[in-house]
């Protein structure tokens, strides 16, 4: 198995597409670099830039209301900008797939990242989005797999964290 992490993202890449999505809504993120590059090299994938994350809950349930699929990627820290929005979708009951590259854990240099990346499984639990974990290269696809198929089978939100470990330390020159 390729664990170079384009090519965890090729096998995500080809996970959303296998799964119908069509809309893939971001806050630009180093983590999630080679998975944007490719969705936004789709023809087939409309992929929106966010002015913030939560403006991604709003437009996965623009999305499902006219018959498409949407996926929402995005970093830890913004987490806590969706709290509110979060909290509708039970009542919605509107599908809301996440994947979610962590900050805050592993290895971490910055300390502003560490009180939201140590609160986002149970931020997300507590407004009802079912959570997975992947720390090894060779589960992130499988966990999304999974989450985008409960996602839309039981009309709710999921998320996959992308620990750190996987992803590899930021250090901005430190």
């Amino acid at each position: 198995m390729d664990t170079a992490p384009s090519g965890w993202s090729r096998q995500l890449y080809e996970t959303l597409k296998q799964q119908g999505i069509s809309q893939v809504s971001i806050v630009p993120d180093a983590g999630h670099a080679a998975l944007i590059r490719l969705c936004e090299a789709d023809a087939g994938m409309k992929l929106v830039r966010l002015t913030t994350e939560e403006e991604g809950v709003a437009m996965a349930v623009g999305a499902w209301l006219g018959g498409e699929k949407s996926v929402l990627l995005m970093q830890s820290s913004g987490v806590g900008n969706c709290i509110n929005m979060l909290s509708m979708l039970s009542v919605c009951q509107v599908p809301l797939p996440m994947l979610i590259t962590m900050r805050g854990d592993w290895a971490e240099f910055n300390p502003w990242q560490v009180p939201m990346g140590r609160a986002t499984q149970g931020v997300l639990e507590q407004m009802g989005t079912l959570v997975s974990r992947a720390d090894r290269v060779e589960d992130v696809a499988p966990l999304a797999e999974g989450a985008l198929r409960i996602a839309f089978n039981t009309l709710r939100p999921t998320a996959v964290l992308i620990g750190q470990r996987l992803l590899g330390a930021k250090t901005f020159g430190k």
